[in-house]
């Protein structure tokens, strides 16, 4: 870099918040100053925020960079553990790398290239569906990467998967959340897995070995999900959620016994003798629509959640402990499904029960509660949500179906609307009507239904593959032990050709 900027040199034409903002990251590291011209904030997040600055190369060349100024209140291991997946993992296959990185104090810059793009919102309407089919193989592109690293991501979303629709370029971005699988390769990893959770991102790991004596002790396989069942619970009443009285002795013996610390448990009574007792003990609330005391008396569960709120996979919002590189598959598996419906965000929902509902009208509550099972947890829902087709659901939001009276909308909570059983239902319609036409009602439906279809068949929604489906279909497997990996899906049918390609080159 050629050390020749003026200090303090602002921007013009960007609001005034964004001019302090820029002049207070000049005075937090006042190196910048010699290196950049800071000319806009581009983004803005819970732990950083990221700007546009301008730097002169030593060949003369001027060129764009994006400045990544993480909050003073981040751990420095994380930070660290951020750095780290750029450096090894970044620069290839569709993964941002890392130019260089300021500190000073407790503030830190990240510096990475600049790659212009516009937000997914603005150009999901006028995507065409080989633009939805290339986006989504450079992302598993990118997951087949970095998962390679064992490196989980967390936080797989269309603002954290950049896209330069003109020069067709694709990065991957944001490590800020990335967890370590059991074998990772990023040594930094494996020091965040051994911390207890942060703030504000849920936990980063698994529990620390001194942490684990204090957690609630595993009960009776036929047991263990009491717990669960009342953080994943659909409660069907206001009144149900007020807890129930259980003033029977083995009630009382349980909550005493559960103040006692583990620690000193463990010493007097022998493991077996310990689940003979809690086997006893099982609450009545157990798969059925209430919670009782002692449930509401447990400690919370201790599972990683961090995320983006509407991207979680399931297993993460039942607070499974054990979660693998299977959470970013689904990840990329909503942002599909929003690209083939047309509807961005496609889940929008403020608790994670919500969440958890909106996945079952789609995916079912029958198969969403059978998944549950299978690692370890129990999902009780008052009424059967049936399963959808997914190419009718795709189809009837995106407009080539005709839609009913009661159409399927996207999943936000206000979609959700309670019913005397307590189980949301999707409304008639929430959907903006199109446009109204003058002359009859037929008429307009015609006149509207022969532009689709004009627009449809030069973007290629009148032929989507049934490939796009099952592909669909396998990301958005409820069951994460299943659920289709990065590798796997870059050899699906639907990329058939470009997988020939690759292996031509190789």
């Amino acid at each position: 870099f050629n050390h020749m900027f003026i200090i303090w040199l602002l921007p013009v034409n960007v609001s005034r918040d964004v001019e302090n903002d820029i002049e207070f990251l000049y005075k937090a590291v006042p190196q910048l100053a010699k290196v950049f011209r800071i000319i806009d904030k581009i983004g803005e997040g819970t732990f950083s925020s990221v700007y546009l600055g301008e730097a002169q190369l030593q060949d003369g060349r001027r060129e764009m960079f994006a400045l990544k100024h993480l909050i003073p209140t981040s751990h420095p291991t994380r930070i660290a553990a951020e750095l780290q997946c750029l450096t090894v993992a970044g620069g290839r296959e569709n993964v941002m790398g890392v130019t260089y990185c300021f500190r000073k104090e407790d503030h830190v810059v990240i510096i990475m290239p600049y790659m212009e793009h516009k937000a997914i919102v603005d150009v999901i309407g006028s995507l065409t569906f080989e633009e939805v089919r290339m986006y989504i193989y450079h992302l598993l592109k990118a997951l087949k990467h970095i998962h390679q690293f064992g490196i989980i991501h967390r936080d797989i979303k269309p603002n954290n998967f950049l896209y330069n629709r003109n020069n067709k370029m694709y990065a991957l971005v944001d490590f800020g959340l990335a967890q370590g699988t059991a074998d990772t390769q990023i040594e930094l990893l494996k020091v965040v897995r051994q911390r207890p959770s942060q703030k504000g991102g849920g936990s980063t790991g698994k529990l620390n070995p001194t942490l684990r004596s204090k957690a609630p002790p595993r009960l009776h396989p036929k047991t263990t999900t009491i717990t669960t069942a009342s953080t994943s619970l659909p409660l069907p009443t206001r009144q149900s959620t007020k807890p129930v009285n259980t003033d029977d002795p083995g009630s009382r013996r349980f909550s005493s016994a559960s103040r006692v610390p583990a620690t000193v448990r463990s010493q007097s009574v022998s493991q077996k003798p310990q689940r003979t007792l809690q086997q006893g003990l099982t609450c009545n609330c157990y798969l059925t629509d209430r919670v009782c005391n002692i449930c509401m008396s447990r400690k919370q569960q201790v599972a990683p959640r961090a995320g983006t709120p509407g991207f979680r996979a399931p297993e993460v919002l039942t607070k499974c402990p054990n979660q693998g590189t299977a959470i970013d598959m689904w990840s990329a598996g909503v942002i599909l499904l929003s690209l083939l419906s047309g509807r961005y965000p496609f889940f929008k929902a403020s608790d994670d029960l919500i969440a958890l509902t909106q996945i079952m009208t789609i995916r079912g509550s029958r198969e969403t509660i059978q998944a549950a099972k299978s690692f370890g947890k129990a999902v009780v829902c008052s009424r059967e949500l049936p399963r959808q087709d997914l190419r009718t659901l795709c189809e009837t939001l995106r407009g080539r179906r005709p839609t009913p009276d009661d159409e399927v909308t996207p999943l936000h909570e206000g979609t959700l609307k309670p019913q005397k059983d307590g189980v949301g239902q999707t409304p008639s319609s929430s959907l903006p009507n199109p446009p109204q036409l003058s002359g009859s009602r037929e008429t307009s439906t015609h006149l509207a239904k022969q532009t689709l279809e004009t627009e449809d068949k030069g973007q290629g929604w009148d032929r989507v593959p049934d490939e796009a489906y099952t592909l669909l279909d396998r990301l958005l497997d409820l069951n994460p032990a299943t659920r289709i990996t990065a590798a796997q899906a870059l050899q699906h049918p639907l990329f058939k050709d470009l997988s020939l390609m690759s292996t031509s080159k190789t």
